[in-house]
């Protein structure tokens, strides 16, 4: 009996295809690693947990080596790149680059797995991001219930509290589009109040997926910008998105959006790689790899140990105090 090709309805390329039958087949992304109590290399202990069963968030959590059996480190929660539809928390790529940030960084690492693009479309990750914020803010605010030990033990400086507020080693990331979520989800803190009045400290945004309808700086002008495949990546993420491609979320400039006076926290930290077409959007305190593409650290092509991606390392590791 001969085989039927499936047809396919709509094709992302390189990053999936979609069948009508439903079926997603994802072309990019590296393969599942399980976490592992005290890698040989590093020393980082990692442990898989699940924040919340309905909607379903699971997190992969990393610990350095320790200095003292009750030594007190910054907390990272962490969002992956991969374009809103690719990529996890679980991948040997993202984990081998949290693995090696936590142990240079001596931090404690949640490295959140949310819902993705075409199965849930923004701002489903938006909302999974927020709630993994609100759970990690929680372990720090009184009455702790389903505590992850890790985060108790070992999460943030001790609680010194000044009129109601207590003052936390607390930051937030990611790269590429998982960078807006970082930026949407500090904008957001200014609005509504986290658990127990945590606050951020700092903020992370790795080569981060910014994009208007009209183009600034060195993009592209006129029919090509029209046809920059952003957009149709936008529409393709979040169809339903107010505003469209201007939407707040993935243009922070645009008419309507927030003010970015509105950002809680005191420390923000921008990394573009200098052949990035996002690059021009990058905003305040601005760190430019010359010479490199996209999330050029992530690329399997890219050796980890290139001066460069050891430069990043190096960028993100004394933001992380």
């Amino acid at each position: 009996m001969a085989c039927i090709a499936k047809e396919v309805e709509t094709e992302l390329l390189p990053f999936l295809r979609v069948y009508k039958d439903g079926y997603v087949e994802r072309l990019l992304g590296s393969q599942y690693v399980p976490p592992l109590l005290d890698d040989p290399e590093t020393g980082v202990s990692s442990k898989d947990i699940t924040i919340s069963q309905d909607p379903l968030i699971k997190a992969r959590v990393f610990l350095p080596k320790l200095d003292e059996p009750h030594q007190k480190l910054p907390v990272l929660i962490y969002y992956h790149g991969g374009g809103f539809c690719v990529e996890s928390a679980f991948s040997s790529d993202h984990h081998r680059y949290l693995d090696g940030l936590v142990s240079q960084a001596k931090v404690v690492a949640v490295s959140v797995e949310y819902r993705m693009a075409p199965e849930h479309c923004l701002p489903a990750a938006y909302e999974d991001g927020w709630a993994a914020l609100q759970w990690v803010a929680s372990h720090f605010a009184e009455n702790v219930i389903d505590d992850e030990p890790w985060l108790t033990n070992h999460g943030n400086s001790e609680r010194f509290f000044l009129g109601g507020d207590n003052f936390d080693r607390l930051y937030i990331g990611g790269d590429s589009a998982r960078g807006i979520i970082g930026h949407n989800l500090v904008m957001r803190a200014g609005v509504e109040r986290l658990c127990g009045g945590v606050k951020i400290l700092g903020a992370y945004l790795g080569n981060p997926f910014f994009w208007s309808s009209k183009p600034i700086g060195s993009e592209p002008k006129g029919e090509d910008f029209e046809k920059n495949p952003i957009r149709k990546f936008w529409d393709f993420v979040y169809p339903s998105a107010p505003g469209g491609i201007d939407n707040p979320m993935v243009n922070p400039g645009g008419d309507g959006a927030p003010s970015l006076a509105g950002l809680t926290c005191s420390r923000l930290l921008v990394c573009v790689a200098g052949k990035d077409k996002l690059r021009d959007r990058g905003e305040v305190e601005l760190f430019e790899v010359e010479g490199e593409d996209h999330c050029f650290h992530f690329q399997p092509e890219i050796d980890p140990d290139s001066e460069n991606v050891k430069k990043v390392f190096k960028r993100l590791v004394s933001f992380l105090v």
